[in-house]
């Protein structure tokens, strides 16, 4: 798949409450280009014009969206299910994608599908995705969800920008809690895409090479299997991910100071 494209793995990028993937793109283009190299990102909008004030009037110009709509208490979700839907469509009719990036909303929307998706819920003929971008992403509220997306551990490799002044801090690292062996990049910024200094923007380098690598190593065994089946080659000894492995995730801290939204 990736070397169809030119070595590059495919990123659906997925926005926050009432602004626009043309603001996501804005926001992700503050962090180093090197970052990035190896992504072919798409950012589409929400399935739904914004359905009052956005946080970005005045910073960025309209049109906004929003993915879905919730009450105060983020417990009842309303067109939930119809965007869940949408989404599912989107990605098997522009797929497959090898990734999933998100801020906020989107970050959430996309732990879901990753959930549902390990669940045999939906995304039935997608391959399992490879890596998981989550920026200031928190779990859903509803029971009910719950029960489903985070019945086990989501083994999608994963990676967490955390604020220490984000008002979803907390069900950030819940969310985080929901996958095997996150990478978590805690920030001293607030609800925001963080501005990385150069230790954080080096490891999620490494994160994402490592990512890459070893999924060209698989594309690459599974063209030395044979039409009987049987394996021509050895697979690698030591798959990606062990310096993450086990319960606790690796945590990295970045002093970059507040900037931007």
């Amino acid at each position: 798949m990736e070397e169809a494209r030119g070595q590059k793995m495919k990123i659906l990028c997925l926005h926050g409450f009432r602004t626009s993937g043309s603001f996501m793109k804005k926001q992700i283009s503050k962090w180093n280009p090197s970052v990035l190299t190896q992504f072919d990102m798409e950012f589409p909008n929400g399935l739904y014009p914004a359905g009052g004030k956005s946080d970005i009037e005045g910073i960025f110009p309209p049109p906004y969206f929003e993915w879905f709509q919730f009450n105060k208490d983020f417990t009842e979700y309303i067109n939930l299910e119809e965007c869940i839907s949408y989404l599912n469509e989107y990605i098997t009719s522009k797929g497959p994608f090898d990734g999933l990036l998100g801020f906020s909303q989107g970050a959430t929307l996309s732990a879901l599908l990753l959930g549902y998706q390990a669940q045999g819920k939906l995304l039935k003929e997608h391959p399992p995705f490879k890596l998981f971008v989550s920026i200031s992403g928190s779990k859903v509220r509803d029971p009910r969800i719950c029960e489903v997306v985070y019945k086990d551990i989501i083994k999608v490799k994963s990676v967490h920008f955390i604020g220490e002044k984000d008002w979803l801090k907390i069900p950030g690292e819940e969310l985080a809690n929901a996958f095997d062996s996150p990478l978590i990049i805690r920030h001293p910024q607030g609800h925001t895409v963080p501005r990385l200094d150069e230790v954080s923007t080096r490891q999620l380098q490494d994160w994402i090479t490592k990512i890459f690598k070893h999924s060209i190593s698989d594309n690459s065994h599974e063209k030395e299997i044979g039409d009987s089946g049987e394996e021509k080659v050895n697979k690698p000894k030591e798959a990606f991910g062990t310096q993450y492995q086990g319960k606790n995730a690796v945590e990295m801290k970045t002093g970059v100071p507040e900037g931007g939204v």
